[in-house]
């Protein structure tokens, strides 16, 4: 009897540990879901649909993109962390999202329950303002705040925005009015209607317009200027130095998905990364590519382990909570 059981219990051991080299190996067999943790219309969702479409031709399978949005990303990263680790459900992650949500005091680790698959972009932030504002750069842009004290209606879109505005006002000695929103596309509208005054956002998401003209730009938030945007001055040239913050992309899947299928998923995104088209599209948003070094696994979770080291001891001693 202990002779038939223990053929059993070896013959499922041995069925489960051949499994899982065979499900790897036939990844991808249908179509994977690529969470965008905002509304439509912000720079992520656009970073996320220009990738997908080219993961997917990549990988033979469709890769859907599916917008969550809501208290800062951490709905959607939530939503990863309990998907199944199986490489069919991924996140295109960001500073909101893997560092910054820390706010909201998620119920999930965010230094243990996410696998890396590579870092996307470095994404210059840019701070815009309504087009009617009297003033053109950061200097002019203090000066109006200090002679309207408490006007200035900033977006909180994010913890990033947050932490951006509590900055300004440290540097500066200035109050801002913040106005919370749900993601960047609804604040976008807002600021071109002139219902605020200035936003804190990526430049994935911020370029069109201010080509466009419905938004004017009065900084780049970083020490020199940027390669995709290279008519924007830095917060150094603008009169704030220090004022820096900057955005990214990376790939995530949920802790414990096989070494195999990350591979698989890092390889489609290497190569939608190294396609000119994807990276003139991404330069044309103000998307800088990351290093070939960082968009491996290893490099975005060195990345990001340096991130949350230093912007978790900055958002606590501030005492930034979610709303």
């Amino acid at each position: 009897m202990r002779t038939c059981i223990a053929a059993i219990v070896l013959a499922f051991v041995t069925a489960a540990v051949s499994a899982a080299p065979a499900s790897a190996q036939n990844f991808p067999s249908r179509t994977i879901t690529l969470i965008v943790p905002f509304p439509p219309g912000g720079s992520t969702d656009v970073a996320g649909r220009i990738l997908a479409q080219h993961m997917g031709e990549t990988l033979g399978q469709s890769v859907i993109v599916e917008d969550i949005g809501g208290a800062g990303g951490s709905i959607a990263v939530g939503r990863l962390a309990r998907a199944a680790p199986d490489g069919y459900t991924i996140d295109i992650g960001q500073w909101d999202t893997h560092v910054g949500t820390i706010i909201y005091n998620p119920s999930f680790d965010l230094r243990q329950d996410f696998a890396p698959i590579g870092l996307v972009s470095l994404n210059p932030m840019l701070l815009v303002a309504r087009k009617t504002l009297p003033a053109d750069n950061l200097k002019s842009l203090v000066a109006w705040m200090k002679a309207h004290p408490d006007d200035a209606k900033f977006v909180n879109q994010n913890a990033s925005a947050e932490v951006g505005g509590i900055l300004l006002q440290k540097l500066t000695g200035t109050k801002v009015l913040f106005v919370p929103y749900r993601g960047a596309g609804p604040a976008m509208t807002d600021l071109i209607s002139g219902q605020v005054d200035l936003l804190l956002v990526q430049g994935a998401v911020a370029l069109p317009q201010v080509h466009a003209g419905t938004i004017k730009a009065l900084a780049e938030l970083s020490p020199k200027r940027s390669p995709s945007m290279p008519d924007i001055p830095s917060a150094d040239e603008s009169g704030v130095p220090g004022l820096y913050i900057a955005g990214w992309f990376g790939l995530f899947a949920p802790k414990g998905t096989p070494p195999e299928i990350i591979a698989k998923l890092n390889a489609a995104m290497v190569a939608a990364l190294a396609d000119a088209k994807v990276r003139a599209r991404f330069t044309a948003l103000g998307l800088d590519v990351a290093s070939r070094a960082q968009q491996t696994p290893e490099g975005l979770a060195a990345f990001n382990k340096a991130e949350i080291d230093k912007w978790w001891p900055i958002i606590q001693a501030a005492g930034i909570r979610g709303q």
